[in-house]
């Protein structure tokens, strides 16, 4: 797909669908009134005669004669008052539903000037055009690898998207927007792949090659006698009782200047997760490829700078296994010395991606962290917490939380701040080690925080539970490639700072 800016006067651009927006309530945006002057008033005229009525999302499409567009398309954008970057957001996905599988082979698009109120972070032409950008690869997005029958290839071609100049901020902006899609969308590819194929070796091989493909990025694979002689006792004792190996994957940006602390990543990569001896119910469980939905963002986001090359430092490290329950598994009971030197009784072994993910916590410390930030689609407790629509955040440092919240507000990938007190701790009291790994139904959450916790008190730290957000379920099950965007939009508030 060829995707570019156009400046020109709408009327003097030629393509097969133009695309406006026509608000429920407000004043119109320059560019409609552009075209409805161009068109001799038609969309006023489809207006006042109820064809069309602004409804977010709602749209319509109208087959022109004699004109520089074979279509119109109109898209509702609602009421200016109520058009915050969710609703925005809607009404672009809405957009790209009619465009992606119709007949045009190119459309202009010119709804970069919509005004968006209550709502600062996408008030801006340039946030506007990040988040076309995105909209546009994030909707294209179609995962048929597996399918013997190929999907009819799209007619659509070209998309040029109109705003008030092409100058270089412009470009960055929408650039930025469309390589956030594409991580998004590396994310998707990485969720959605068979756990037959996507186990802990393979995952390892795609840093590999990501490593081969962008020079700013470096990785180091350590295997399972690496991470034995380091003392990575729980990533081992998760990986016992499958015939893939475990690996721990650490890839490296270094974008910023030598001095500058990184920002660590730290992605659960669980392949697969069948609950090992204390196995899942069979229903539904093939959703649980998707266990590695942490590590997939974190690739996800690591492509994003590859291609952008901000001036930030960030280390990725995935702590990734698979958990299966044959004879050599890992048993409810078992107690496991962690890399710190902590001991933890393992009560249920479906409790794994806290076991994979404290060494790696402990791990980071080397680099001596600006901040670290890990992922994990970690407790079904968060799913009833939450739901499907946040993802649900801890952290030991206030500000660290306020920043990861306030970029979700601004990339429309919203997280909500769960307490991490220390009146939690006590539910992970075991009789016989350090802690428990798990601390019980109450607020499960939490307490799975509160033991990642016990591994992060050297560092600003903050956890992101994607159970809720990772992956979609039902007619529409796939990986959402959340929570790209919000690191995305994290990294670069700290790039060149």
């Amino acid at each position: 797909m060829n995707f570019s800016l156009n400046s020109n006067a709408i009327a003097n651009t030629k393509a097969d669908c133009l695309v406006v927006a026509l608000p429920e309530k407000g004043d119109w945006p320059a560019s409609t009134t552009e075209a409805d002057s161009a068109l001799g008033g038609l969309i006023s005229k489809l207006q006042k005669a109820g064809d069309i009525s602004g409804k977010n999302a709602e749209t319509s499409l109208i087959h022109l004669d004699d004109q520089p567009w074979g279509r119109l398309l109109i898209v509702g954008t609602g009421k200016d008052a109520e058009r915050d970057s969710d609703k925005y957001r809607k009404a672009l996905t809405a957009m790209m539903g009619v465009l992606k599988d119709g007949a045009s082979k190119s459309a202009i698009v010119t709804l970069a000037d919509t005004t968006v109120t209550g709502d600062e972070s996408v008030s801006s032409e340039l946030a506007k055009l990040s988040l076309i950008g995105r909209t546009l690869e994030d909707q294209l997005y179609l995962f048929s690898d597996f399918k013997s029958e190929k999907p009819t290839a799209r007619k659509l071609k070209k998309i040029l998207v109109h705003a008030s100049g092409t100058g270089k901020a412009q470009k960055e902006a929408f650039n930025l927007g469309l390589a956030t899609g594409r991580g998004m969308n590396y994310t998707r590819d990485l969720g959605n792949m068979p756990p037959n194929i996507c186990h802990p070796v393979w995952l390892a091989e795609q840093a590999t090659e990501m490593a081969a493909r962008h020079d700013c990025i470096k990785t180091e694979i350590l295997d399972e006698k690496q991470m034995q002689e380091l003392g990575m006792n729980t990533i081992l004792a998760v990986g016992k009782g499958s015939t893939q190996p475990p690996r721990l994957i650490v890839m490296e940006y270094r974008g910023g200047n030598a001095k500058d602390k990184p920002h660590v990543l730290v992605g659960k990569g669980i392949t697969f997760d069948t609950g090992g001896i204390s196995l899942k119910p069979g229903e539904s469980m093939d959703e649980m490829k998707y266990d590695m939905g942490g590590s997939a963002a974190v690739f996800g986001a690591m492509q994003v700078l590859a291609e952008t090359k901000p001036k930030i430092n960030v280390v990725a490290v995935i702590a990734a296994a698979e958990n299966m329950p044959d004879g050599g598994a890992s048993r409810p009971g078992d107690i496991v010395t962690t890399l710190s030197g902590q001991t933890v009784e393992i009560l249920n072994t479906d409790a794994e991606g806290r076991l994979v993910l404290c060494d790696a916590l402990t791990y980071v410390k080397k680099y001596d962290p600006a901040a670290v930030i890990d992922l994990a689609t970690l407790t079904g407790a968060c799913i009833i917490a939450l739901g499907h629509h946040a993802t649900g955040l801890l952290a030991n440092n206030d500000e660290l939380a306020n920043e990861l919240l306030a970029a979700g507000e601004r990339a429309s990938d919203k997280a909500w701040r769960l307490p991490l007190w220390e009146e939690y701790q006590s539910q992970l009291d075991s009789n016989f080690a350090d802690m428990a790994n798990i601390g019980g139904r109450p607020a499960g959450t939490i307490t799975a925080a509160c033991f990642l916790s016990r591994f992060t008190k050297d560092y600003r730290w903050a956890h992101l539970d994607i159970a809720g957000t990772a992956w979609h379920s039902g007619k529409a099950k796939g990986s959402s490639g959340r929570p790209v965007p919000l690191l995305v939009d994290y990294l670069m508030s700290h790039a060149g700072k």
